[in-house]
């Protein structure tokens, strides 16, 4: 794990910035898609496939390269986003999201685009696929250097299966395997503490034998730590809860869980008119873009 300058704080910052505004292109273009869990994770998508992870966007199928397996695949316009900005794919196919015959579908497909590990969808899945491939792995190569990433939404951890897996990967104590719970506190129905309250999750966890940790998943410089650490794991797996924030960088979208599952153009009129969230997005996470530039980086 790398150790961050200031200056890799900033780049990063401003490259998920430019992935938040993909986000909001695309779903507009799309006229459907999710909004809310795409912005919340871009800071950690970045810090993952511009600093983390062991991969090659000209060689997608890298034997060694780490594996990202997305659990929540609904929130797929932000993986799309990220590969189409590293490199593995033209951006400008980003405005071919959801329409027919698309690479892009709402779900990601594995088969569809270079760089995409597993088939997503139906939610729960993704840990039972990470816990598999992360076993295999051990199985084939002892001396293994990769990694196996879960990204998971916390809603999403209501799914019984979910805690199937977690017991499977205590028990084979794989520290290959680090999850990243996107601990937002919204799902498409409400608020979790209303729909379904998951505290105490950090002590849920533990008893299922993985090392845990809480982090602010807005803040990078923590995020890469918390990384580096659970890297550091060894004989049991690991899980960073990381709390974000709902549609983060458009502050009058922020922590509303109306906002899951609708784009710009179809969401809460309350404090923006549907006609015009598209704009108001953008307007603002490029002024948000500007005040990263002047940060100081020398």
């Amino acid at each position: 794990m790398h150790y961050l300058t200031s200056a890799d704080v900033t780049r990063l910052e401003l490259t998920a910035n430019h992935i938040r505004q993909s986000i909001i292109e695309m779903l507009v273009e799309a006229k459907s898609g999710h909004t809310a869990g795409p912005l919340g994770m871009a800071d950690i998508f970045t810090l993952l496939y511009f600093e983390v992870l062991q991969h090659d966007p000209k060689n997608p199928n890298w034997a060694d390269r780490d594996r990202l397996i997305l659990s929540n695949g609904h929130i797929c316009p932000v993986l799309y986003a990220t590969l189409a900005h590293a490199g593995y794919f033209p951006i400008e196919e980003l405005m071919t999201l959801r329409k027919f015959g698309s690479r892009l579908q709402g779900h990601p497909h594995r088969e569809a685009l270079p760089g995409l590990e597993t088939t997503s969808g139906p939610l729960g899945s993704g840990l039972s696929q990470a816990v598999g491939m992360a076993l295999a792995e051990r199985m084939d190569n002892p001396y293994s250097s990769k990694y196996f990433y879960c990204l998971a939404g916390d809603g999403e951890l209501n799914e019984g299966q979910i805690w199937e897996a977690a017991m499977l990967a205590g028990k084979e104590k794989l520290h290959n395997l680090i999850m990243i719970i996107d601990r937002n506190g919204i799902q498409i129905d409400g608020y979790t503490k209303d729909v379904m309250p998951l505290e105490p999750l950090a002590e849920k966890f533990e008893s299922f034998n993985f090392d845990v940790q809480e982090v602010d998943g807005h803040n990078i410089r923590a995020m890469n730590d918390a990384i580096g650490k659970a890297q550091a794991v060894y004989g049991q797996p690991s899980v960073i809860i990381a709390h974000t924030i709902a549609s983060k960088g458009v502050d009058v979208f922020e922590r509303d869980f109306r906002w899951h599952g609708n784009p710009p153009g179809k969401g809460p009129e309350d404090r923006v008119p549907k006609s015009e969230q598209a704009k108001v997005a953008l307007e603002k996470l490029r002024t948000l873009a500007g005040m990263i530039s002047k940060t100081d980086i020398s």
